[in-house]
C-alpha cells in the first residue's frame, strides 16, 4: 500500500484493538494514519492514555482527541485530514454495562455511527470498515453463525445498539453508496485487553489469590479470536472490494467453554483459580460460534493461533504490566 497518499481515520484508536490496528498499519504501510480517541472513563483513560505511547509522536500519526458523536466535528476532520479510508473501532462495548446505562450505547454505537457515516457521505471515502459484534446474532441463533442466516432478537441493548448500526451502515451503503463493509468479531483478546473483560478479571484474581467469579455454571462458551488474527482479517479487507456491502465475521471457529478457558489460564500462569460460583447474568449468549466460509472466500482468512497460544502471550504481556 505504500506511496498511496491515503488518509486512513481510525476511531477507539486508543482502546484494545484500535491500537494495535494503527502498530499495524504504521508496520505494513507508510500512509498516514489518524488515530480519533475521546478517552472517555469506561475504563481507566490512563490505560488508554498508555496504548497509544508507541505510536503518538510517530510523524505518520495525527491523534484527535474527540467525540465522533459531534457532526460537525467530524465533517471538520474528513476535509481537514482528507481521510480516503475509515476503521471505525470505537464504541461502547459491554453486554452488562449496556443493561444498566442503555442510553450510552444508542448515543454512541448508533447515533455516533450515524455522524460518521454523514461525514463519508458528505467527503466520499474508499472504505468504511465498521466493527459490529458476535452479540448480533441474539439467543435463537443456530451455531455456527452464518452471516445470511435469520437473526433474531439481541439479548442485550449492546447487541441491539450493533445491529441498528450494522443496518445503518448497509442502508447509506444501499442509498449514498458509502462503501460499507460490517465486521463482526468474536471475543477478540491478546495483548492490551480491556480491564473489564473476562480473561483480564480471571487472571488477575488467579495472581492476586482473590475469588474468580463465574456466572452461572461455566458452560456457556466464547469464540476466543487472537488480536493477531483479527488484525489480519481487518487489513484484508483493503484489497477486497467485492467485501464492500457485506457482513464478514471474523472468529476462530472454536468455541470453548469458560470453565476451560479458566483450566487453560491455570495452566499459563501456574497457580490454580479460587472460583466463587455466582448466578448467571441476563443477557449472555449461551454460545458464540463464527461460521468462516465467507471470511476465507473474501479475505483469504484462516486464524493461526490457538487458544493456548494466544492465551500465554496475554498472560506474558499482564505479567510485564503488573511486575
Amino acid at each position: 500500500m505504500g506511496a498511496s497518499g491515503m488518509s486512513i481515520l481510525i476511531t477507539g484508536g486508543a482502546g484494545f484493538i484500535g491500537s494495535h490496528l494503527v502498530e499495524r498499519f504504521l508496520t505494513e504501510s507508510d500512509d498516514k494514519i489518524v488515530c480519533l480517541d475521546n478517552y472517555n472513563d469506561y475504563y481507566d483513560p490512563a490505560i488508554k492514555r498508555k496504548n497509544v505511547t508507541a505510536f503518538e509522536n510517530n510523524p505518520q500519526v495525527t491523534m484527535v482527541e474527540e467525540t465522533f458523536c459531534n457532526q460537525e466535528a467530524m465533517h471538520r476532520l474528513f476535509a481537514d485530514c482528507d481521510i480516503t479510508e475509515v476503521f471505525h473501532f470505537g464504541a461502547y462495548a459491554g453486554v452488562r454495562p449496556s443493561i444498566e446505562r442503555p442510553h450510552l450505547y444508542q448515543k454512541a454505537n448508533i447515533e455516533g455511527t450515524l455522524c460518521l457515516l454523514e461525514a463519508a457521505r458528505n467527503k466520499p471515502v474508499e472504505r468504511f470498515v465498521m466493527a459490529s459484534s458476535s452479540t448480533v446474532y441474539g439467543g435463537g441463533a443456530e451455531a455456527p453463525f452464518k452471516e445470511d442466516a435469520s437473526i433474531g432478537v439481541p439479548l442485550s441493548p449492546y447487541g441491539a445498539s450493533k445491529r441498528a448500526a450494522e443496518l445503518m451502515g448497509l442502508t447509506y451503503h444501499a442509498l449514498h453508496q458509502v462503501p460499507v463493509i460490517c465486521l463482526r468479531p468474536f471475543s477478540i483478546y491478546g495483548p492490551r485487553l480491556r480491564p473489564d473483560l473476562a480473561m483480564t478479571i480471571f487472571t488477575a484474581a488467579i495472581l492476586e489469590g482473590k475469588p474468580l467469579p463465574l456466572f452461572g455454571d461455566g458452560s456457556i462458551r466464547r469464540d476466543f479470536t487472537f488480536i493477531t488474527d483479527f488484525c489480519d482479517g481487518v487489513l484484508a479487507t483493503r484489497t477486497c472490494p467485492e467485501a464492500i456491502g457485506q457482513c464478514i465475521n471474523l472468529g476462530h471457529n472454536h468455541p470453548v467453554e469458560i470453565r476451560r478457558l479458566i483450566e487453560i489460564l491455570e495452566d499459563a500462569l501456574g497457580v490454580k483459580a479460587n472460583i466463587e460460583h455466582l448466578d448467571a447474568v441476563a443477557g449472555e449468549m449461551p454460545v458464540t460460534h463464527a461460521d468462516l466460509s465467507k471470511a476465507q472466500q473474501l479475505l483469504g482468512y484462516t486464524p493461526k493461533f490457538p487458544l493456548a497460544e494466544g492465551v500465554a502471550e496475554f498472560v506474558a504481556w499482564y505479567r510485564e504490566i503488573h511486575r
